[in-house]
């Protein structure tokens, strides 16, 4: 049966993921947005920095966020200079590394929605009067909500799903950093294979109602499919 510590894991990794679907959400939106609509030069340099961590092994990205945040890194000598010491093995410090790793898992869904959009009901809303703002919030979000499911569900998948980064700027504190991933390691490390099936055995559950949601109920990849 598991444990305290299993189920404090349980709940620090929804916390997680949850603040980390919310933000990038938010973040990733007007990234997607210029991506979709821009003809600039940067589009392709842009477009690879946010794939960056699509190929780029987690203990690399950990690595240099750990450096940045730390204290001798430009970011954490501004949180010290503020009065908020240092972000890496705070809940803080994960959230902040975990939307830096799953920020493709928003960009690259949104992008795609709003460039599935087209031009032409942009531009019966701009002959109808409605403004650059107006024709974003009333024509552009509505049309890309499948988009914004697919996003929200895989950002939320792949930061319940992160061992890397979070291992590498959180550590292993128990009830402030130690999230499912890493408590599956520490009971196969401690050879508590009872302990590790109930974590495994629910993370698997997880992932196929992840992938189910995703292809079976995800309106725009249903008409695809047809």
């Amino acid at each position: 049966m598991p444990g305290s510590g299993d189920i404090g894991a349980v709940w620090l990794t929804i916390r997680l993921a949850a603040s980390v679907m919310l933000i990038l959400l938010v973040i990733g939106t007007p990234i997607a947005w210029w991506l979709a609509r821009t003809r600039s030069r940067l589009k392709g340099i842009i477009g690879a920095v946010v794939a960056l961590p699509l190929v780029l092994p987690p203990t690399v990205l950990g690595f240099y966020l750990l450096l940045a945040l730390g204290p001798q890194g430009p970011v954490g000598r501004l949180t010290q200079s503020l009065g908020l010491g240092v972000l890496p093995f705070t809940f803080a410090g994960l959230v902040i590394a975990s939307v830096f790793y799953s920020l493709p898992f928003a960009v690259q869904p949104l992008q795609n929605a709003f460039e599935a959009i087209g031009e032409r009901p942009l531009e019966v809303a701009a002959t109808l009067g409605a403004g650059p703002l107006d024709t974003f919030f009333t024509v552009a979000l509505p049309l890309a909500r499948s988009g914004y499911l697919t996003a929200a569900i895989l950002c939320f998948a792949h930061t319940v799903g992160e061992f890397g980064v979070v291992l590498m700027i959180g550590g292993n504190i128990p009830d402030k950093t130690r999230v499912i991933s890493v408590q599956i390691y520490d009971h196969v490390e401690a050879l508590e294979y009872a302990q590790a099936h109930w974590l495994a055995g629910g993370m698997l559950a997880f992932s196929f109602l992840v992938l189910l949601a995703l292809y079976g109920f995800n309106p725009r990849r249903s008409n695809d499919a047809r």
